[in-house]
């Protein structure tokens, strides 16, 4: 096994796979690369194309776990690694991952407490999978190796690794937004959560905002002293929107330990957007869009899924003002709304989506000419090369959540718009908003705002539209995908993390 503890000097935590496992008629396993090449997936997977005997930890579903063991397969793409699936029973995901993380932290992570339900929860499964998960890693683990543990649904993952290998270096990354302690407090495990965190080497959050969000609720729950406060790195827009932070606290100190705390937003890759531009099926699809749409009139393009986190709703609210409003703007203005559908069978999502689609179709009837339909609406999850020939056909990219970690459509948008024009419509409760300093903030609780901001995108000339792109554009490219993750391994291979 190489040593005493294991094989493997890297080892990940997430939990999807790394490729899709596609199983034939005949019964043979292949497995094939997620559609979406801009992911987080994919660049998870690439930080093992440079490292030897690494690790990825997932889980996968069984019909009778007590029959079954972790399954350990040999990968050789981007270069051979380990993956070790967890099998997990189909209640047992239901519970860990339906209920437990998306009917209790979802909304509270999102800041919509009304929306929280801890009745169905059952914490002893969540705890289980966790410690699962932590004792994969432990078992592959090489002597002092890195182990990066990703999202909240594996906040305990921390905690069990480091009481059974205190020598392993160990990362946590959160993908979502982190609330306000006064929201975060409402979890009745708030503790031994922002203990587990407190295990790490590294804590990274999106934007400063998340990382103050923590520190502040390490430093009120669990008495966690804060480092002094620094400005935050030139990336990002220090003041004037709802997200915006000037100084951020840089390390907290717990239990005789240090934990680095970074404020580090994933990227997206200019690089391959720029490549899939060029091709002809996209330059194609482009042609296809154009003749959707007709010349003369403005594309609006909205993509995000349905959850009531997103604001789908509102923004369908305001494109009808809009129109009752404006006269002239029938038949120059056409929306196109992808809203991929959940498949979770949640009841919240499904309301939610009968909301849209009923919004969707009240409008198209109450405006719709021969000619003309306001909206194109669309549930199915779009390919991401399709959606790339909708960036570069989009006159505005109109995306505005009500919270939002980060929002990743945002910066493909100002990608793809690379010396093309375009504006971005962005609500300032997402992460991206303190990042692509030139879109167009909007407040998506205000309908006045909302309003205000398409109807300034409508009318913006094109010498504007050129200036804030170009803005965005830099920004896109001078910190991408590849930037976030060698930032935080970076920082976590230099620290020792010397004990206080």
């Amino acid at each position: 096994m190489g040593t005493k503890y294991g094989k493997s000097p890297f080892i990940l935590l997430y939990h999807r796979t790394p490729f899709d496992e596609e199983v034939s008629s005949s019964g043979e396993r292949n497995w094939v690369d997620q559609k979406s090449p801009n992911g987080i997936i994919p660049t998870l997977r690439n930080l093992f194309r440079n490292r030897q005997n690494c690790t990825w930890i997932a889980w996968r579903e069984v019909i009778d776990k007590e029959i079954e063991q972790d399954e350990r397969l040999e990968m050789t793409n981007p270069s051979k690694f380990i993956l070790r699936r967890i099998p997990l029973e189909k209640d047992e995901i239901s519970s860990f991952y339906h209920v437990t993380s998306k009917e209790s932290f979802w909304p509270i992570l999102h800041t919509f407490p009304t929306h929280f339900n801890v009745n169905n929860a059952d914490w002893s499964i969540f705890e289980e999978v966790n410690r699962r998960f932590a004792n994969a890693a432990c078992n592959e683990a090489a002597e002092r190796a890195i182990v990066w543990v990703h999202d909240y649904n594996l906040w305990l993952a921390p905690y069990f690794i480091r009481s059974k290998r205190p020598d392993l270096k160990i990362a946590f990354f959160h993908h979502t937004p982190f609330p306000g302690n006064d929201v975060f407090a409402i979890l009745p495990w708030r503790r031994q959560i922002i203990e587990s965190l407190l295990s790490c080497d590294l804590v990274g959050f999106h934007i400063p905002r998340y990382t103050e969000n923590f520190a502040r609720a390490a430093n009120c729950l669990v008495g966690a002293k804060k480092g002094p406060k620094e400005s935050v790195s030139n990336n990002f827009i220090a003041v004037g929107s709802a997200l915006t932070e000037p100084s951020v606290t840089p390390w907290l100190s717990h239990a005789g330990r240090k934990i680095r705390l970074v404020s580090s937003p994933v990227g997206t890759s200019p690089d391959v957007i720029s490549k899939l531009l060029n091709t002809d099926e996209i330059k194609n699809l482009s042609i296809e869009i154009q003749k959707g749409t007709k010349k003369d009139r403005k594309l609006i393009l909205s993509a995000s899924r349905v959850d009531y986190t997103k604001g789908n709703e509102e923004l369908l609210l305001s494109f009808e003002r809009i129109l009752e409003n404006n006269p002239s703007l029938h038949g120059k203005i056409v929306l196109m709304l992808a809203c991929v559908a959940a498949n979770s069978g949640m009841k919240i999502y499904e309301e939610t989506q009968r909301a849209i689609e009923e919004m969707a179709g009240r409008i198209n009837g109450k405006f719709s000419t021969i000619d003309w339909v306001p909206i194109r609406f669309s549930t199915n999850r779009i390919p991401y090369e399709e959606m790339i020939a909708w960036f570069s056909q989009a006159d505005i990219c109109w995306i505005t959540p009500l919270r939002d970690g980060l929002n990743l459509v945002a910066k493909e948008y100002a990608a793809a718009r690379k010396n093309e024009g375009g504006v971005l419509v962005l609500s300032e409760f997402t992460g991206a908003s303190v990042l692509l300093n030139g879109a167009i903030l909007t407040n998506p609780y205000s309908h006045r705002r909302m309003d205000e901001a398409i109807l300034e995108a409508i009318s913006m000339t094109p010498d504007e539209q050129s200036r804030r792109m170009n803005s965005m554009t830099r920004a896109v490219e001078s910190y991408t995908v590849k930037d976030w993750a060698d930032e935080q391994m970076n920082l976590l291979e230099r620290d020792s993390n010397p004990e206080l």
